[in-house]
């Protein structure tokens, strides 16, 4: 973490300003989680803003990274920081709030990166935030007061009328958030009956404030309060003694497009996905989403959305995108019947399970797969690698005493284990198995036994794991030094345990190759994972090979969908 405080807006003051948000957000998640109200049961608000920001931080750390690796004199500029903290929360965004979070970094790095100067000062820092929040409005179908757009419009208003430098237009665009956020339940009736101020907004005043230490170094719960403020001066959920709890298990949602009643009916899917597609895809694109459901959020720009709406019909929502452009990223979250979106009642607390599979997969193919023996599954698409904040959510939907954490991936360990790490705090056992590749996550889930003890088990599916060797064929993107020689871009490459060991130009002659490097050793079992972009007869004469020349091994093959490599290869 780099030195507060920070006198400009430069590329360390973006670096400082994201860590410190994600710190933020991190004391906070629980808070905001639990103060949701309306209208989806799924208490994650905290949650999605805390992932979207760990989306922006990663892309900012890798920015610097890759200037310190270029051992150029100079680290990034103003307008790389910016753009890679727009990028990173554009890619990374999470449900309603962290959409609107990303639409606002995105206004402000347009700002910040528009003059290609080295730094900003105070009236560069007013002219983002109030592009910042008139973009978000702007991106939203149709804005609701009370939600996090008013407090990102007050932040603007109050930055305005501030002269100085950076920490005196922080300080006074954090203090305007925070009197905007005391203010939503007198403009929203269902906070108001839950005793609760808005939960986006509450999100943006944790990153508002984390901008305040970055150019004052003074943490934000010591500045001046307001009526939301408690004991330690940190803004909570107002509540109102006479009326019982505040709801803990429910979600606000920024853009709908009326304050309902209890009781009211609502869309059954939240569909979200990023979409290559130019303007004019897009813009067809808002108005067939629109007919379709609420709550629709379209941000981004430069050819790349994030688009997220709850509506009825999932497949529709999904194939309009298609119609717009490329989506990818596709998730869908079934609200569910009978819940808070569809009946305005709480649901039952439901019983956690005693033992659970909580798997990183690569692809489309190979999540049903897992899915289908019982894990709960992460999908990681090439180059975009789950964060930790990712891995402790899916802990968290999988509802179980004791988690079995597979990552799938060398370079996912440290990420897999930081997310253990915080999932234990919470009183869930955890054990992390080092499975490198989604074979050994196979060879582990096929001896997983829920009845066995805990123990027991780990230490069983860790053996099945480290005896399955892994490898994979794909192709090489660009000239590189290898283990086996030298590559060119387009060359087939052959990786064995992680390394390259057969350069080709075929795919099925470089997989039999491979196959035959790892049978040599011996093995019983054959695992074959095919991509999508592998051709058809690869799987075929690895089989028929097999079945001529190691007649005591079995094979069994499997669709993996779109995982990156062309083919995976696990021998037991």
């Amino acid at each position: 973490m780099a030195q507060v405080p920070q006198t400009f807006f430069d590329a360390l003051a973006v670096r400082t300003w994201c860590g410190l948000a994600l710190e933020t957000l991190g004391r906070a998640r629980e808070e905001i989680d639990a103060i949701n109200v309306y209208p989806v049961a799924d208490g994650d608000t905290g949650t999605n803003l805390y992932l979207t920001v760990e989306s922006a931080v990663a892309a900012v750390e890798a920015v610097f990274i890759g200037h310190a690796a270029a051992s150029g004199p100079d680290g990034p500029t103003l307008a790389d920081a910016t753009r890679a903290m727009a990028h990173g929360a554009l890619i990374g965004a999470r449900g309603n709030s962290g959409t609107i979070l990303a639409q606002l970094l995105r206004g402000m790095a347009q700002v910040l990166a528009g003059d290609g100067a080295a730094r900003a000062d105070g009236q560069g820092l007013r002219l983002a935030l109030r592009h910042a929040a008139d973009s978000a409005r702007r991106a939203v179908a149709h804005p609701v007061e009370g939600t996090v757009l008013t407090v990102a419009s007050a932040a603007a208003d109050a930055a305005d009328s501030a002269e100085g430098d950076c920490g005196t237009v922080a300080r006074a665009a954090y203090d305007g958030a925070r009197a905007a956020l005391a203010a939503t339940p007198a403009q929203l009736p269902v906070l108001e009956r839950a005793g609760v101020v808005d939960a986006g907004g509450r999100g943006l005043v944790a990153v508002l404030g984390a901008l305040v230490e970055t150019f004052t170094g003074e943490k934000a719960r010591a500045l001046a309060g307001s009526a939301c403020t408690g004991p330690s001066g940190t803004l909570h959920a107002r509540v109102d003694p006479g009326a019982g709890p505040a709801p803990v298990d429910g979600v606000r949602d920024e853009c709908a497009d009326s304050a309902a009643a209890p009781g009211r009916e609502g869309p059954a899917f939240e569909v979200i996905y990023l979409l290559e597609a130019e303007d004019r895809g897009v813009e067809r694109l808002r108005e067939r989403l629109d007919a379709l459901g609420d709550s629709l959020v379209v941000v981004g720009g430069d050819g790349l959305w994030n688009v997220h709406v709850h509506v009825d019909d999932a497949g529709a929502a999904v194939e309009a995108g298609i119609e717009a452009g490329r989506p990818h990223r596709i998730r869908i979250t079934h609200f569910g019947a009978g819940d808070v979106h569809t009946t305005g009642a709480e649901r039952p607390p439901r019983e956690r399970a005693q033992r659970a599979v909580v798997a990183v997969v690569p692809g489309e193919g190979l999540a049903g797969l897992y899915t289908e023996a019982g894990a709960t599954t992460v999908l990681a698409r090439p180059g975009e690698p789950p964060a930790s904040g990712e891995l402790v959510q899916a802990v968290r939907r999988a509802h179980a005493r004791e988690v079995v954490l597979l990552p799938n991936d060398a370079d996912l360990r440290h990420t897999a284990a930081a997310a253990a790490e915080q999932v234990r705090t919470e009183g869930i056992r955890v054990a992390l198995i080092p499975t490198r590749s989604a074979v050994q996550g196979i060879a582990a889930l096929a001896v997983h036994e829920p009845d066995r003890r805990f123990d027991e088990d780990v230490v069983s599916m860790t053996s099945a794991a480290g005896a399955t060797r892994y490898a994979e064929v794909t192709v090489a993107e660009r000239q590189s030094w290898t283990m086996a020689g030298i590559c060119q871009a387009g060359d087939v490459l052959g990786l064995i345990d992680g390394d390259v060991a057969v350069i080709g130009s075929d795919v099925a002659e470089t997989a039999e190759t491979v196959l035959d490097r790892m049978l040599s050793a011996g093995g019983e079992m054959v695992t074959l994972v095919l991509g999508d972009e592998a051709p058809d007869t690869v799987a075929e004469h690895l089989e028929g090979r097999v079945r001529e020349r190691y007649l005591a091994v079995d094979t069994v093959l499997y669709r993996g969908g779109r995982q990156g490599a062309l083919l995976l290869i696990g021998v037991e």
